[in-house]
């Protein structure tokens, strides 16, 4: 049996995908077996050829990663999946996360660190980034809701206007528009229906 962990590399960037099978490709132990530049390409290749870890880009103009680390799990891909891109947004985190990824780098980690992880998930071991980790015990601070701004949430969540929350919480109707749009930057959103769907997946509401 071959000690060797075979590798995927899904990004839609070839310079990219170039770099990590160079990265890789002379590192003892670690043999790259397959490529891919969207999510639907990635699923078909990861199916294919099998391997023990997929780096997986999110956003891909082809294809997203968050729906092919998904469709790889709920297709039973004993491979490891580890989400390398430049976003670290709670909502991209957990999104990823939630759909079964198990690890999660951003690309500006140093060539050690992202070979160590490589092995770290190949060995059952989770691997996740200072960003990962803060957003999985809720220590981002920078997009921590206030109470208010929940508050405006669920009147929004419950089918209520910005009228209605201003009428209930007791405030203007521009107060309301205010928290909401810091409410969004914060979730990283551009609309009220995905700030309440984001809100609900970080179990704030």
């Amino acid at each position: 049996m071959s000690d060797l962990i075979r590798i995927v590399v899904v990004d839609d960037h070839p310079i990219v995908r170039d770099g990590l099978i160079g990265i890789f490709s002379r590192e003892p132990g670690l043999e790259i077996v397959g490529e891919a530049s969207s999510g639907p390409e990635g699923v078909v290749v990861v199916m294919q050829v099998r391997p023990d870890v997929v780096l997986m880009d999110l956003r891909m103009p082809g294809g997203a990663g968050v729906e092919a680390i998904r469709t790889l799990v709920e297709r039973g891909t004993p491979a490891r999946i580890l989400v390398l891109t430049t976003y670290d947004t709670d909502h991209d985190i957990l999104a990823a996360l939630g759909a079964g990824a198990h690890g999660y780098l951003l690309k500006d980690a140093p060539r050690a660190d992202l070979i160590r992880a490589v092995k770290d998930l190949a060995a059952g071991r989770p691997v996740l980034a200072p960003q990962a980790l803060a957003a999985l015990t809720g220590r981002r601070n920078d997009q921590t809701l206030t109470p208010r701004e929940i508050q405006v949430l669920r009147v929004i969540a419950g089918g209520g206007t910005n009228k209605t929350a201003a009428d209930e919480l007791m405030v203007s109707e521009a107060t309301v528009k205010t928290h909401l749009a810091h409410a969004y930057a914060k979730l990283d959103v551009s609309d009220r229906a995905a700030a309440v769907r984001v809100a609900f997946e970080r179990g704030l509401l």
